[in-house]
């Protein structure tokens, strides 16, 4: 059983950086072919998904965010790490990792989530 964990600070001040760790137990993100991805929803929005790290190492980005957005990983630990920078209040979001078998896939296609972290974007 695969289980995800975000991890992070839940109040992040408007042009700082957000970041957050997702640490994956019962299985390896280096394992073909998964993508490893951050999701998040803004409070009475839609899911948005940011980005992925793949088990090749190769990642992709949401257009939309592609500029502010990096992700990285840890393959000792087994985690990845998201970097959102130049946060503003409409990054406010609960934050998902998750698992699929393609990029960027429908909700329904990742097997594996997070239990979701808030963020809050506020001075």
């Amino acid at each position: 059983q695969v289980q995800l964990q975000e991890s992070g600070p839940g109040l992040v001040k408007p042009s700082q950086t957000l970041s957050l760790t997702c640490t994956v137990s019962g299985g390896s993100i280096t394992t073909n072919y998964y993508y490893w991805s951050w999701i998040r929803q803004p409070p009475g929005k839609g899911l948005e998904w940011m980005g992925a790290i793949a088990y090749s190492g190769s990642t992709y980005y949401s257009p939309s965010l592609k500029s502010r957005t990096s992700i990285s990983r840890d393959t000792s630990k087994n985690q990845f790490t998201l970097q959102l920078s130049s946060v503003t209040p409409e990054d406010t979001a609960v934050y998902y990792c998750a698992r699929s078998a393609a990029v960027a896939g429908a909700p329904d296609e990742y097997d594996y989530w997070g239990q979701g972290t808030q963020v809050t974007v506020s001075s």
